[in-house]
């Protein structure tokens, strides 16, 4: 799991079938996660641009936003209240 801030989002008019219809937000990880990248994640529970989220990564973003066959890496699963 990651802790990050939502900072923008993407639009992708043409995409992978399975993807249509998602919506997907800019994740900057927070500095303690030591991660040096911004991470692109399908968002499925409505988060907004300046909120801190929880991102799933890999196998567990695909099945923790039901999306066992598609090209998904990350995946926002929460959006943190209170750290």
């Amino acid at each position: 799991m990651i802790i990050g801030k939502v900072t923008g989002s993407v639009v992708s008019t043409r995409k992978n079938e399975n993807l249509v219809g998602n919506k997907f937000m800019i994740v900057e990880p927070t500095k303690e996660m030591g991660i040096n990248h911004t991470i692109v994640a399908i968002d499925n529970v409505g988060a907004g641009i300046g909120e801190i989220v929880l991102v799933a990564t890999g196998s567990a973003a695909r099945i923790g936003c039901n999306q066992e066959n598609s090209p998904v890496d990350a995946a926002i699963v929460g959006i943190v209240d209170e750290l």
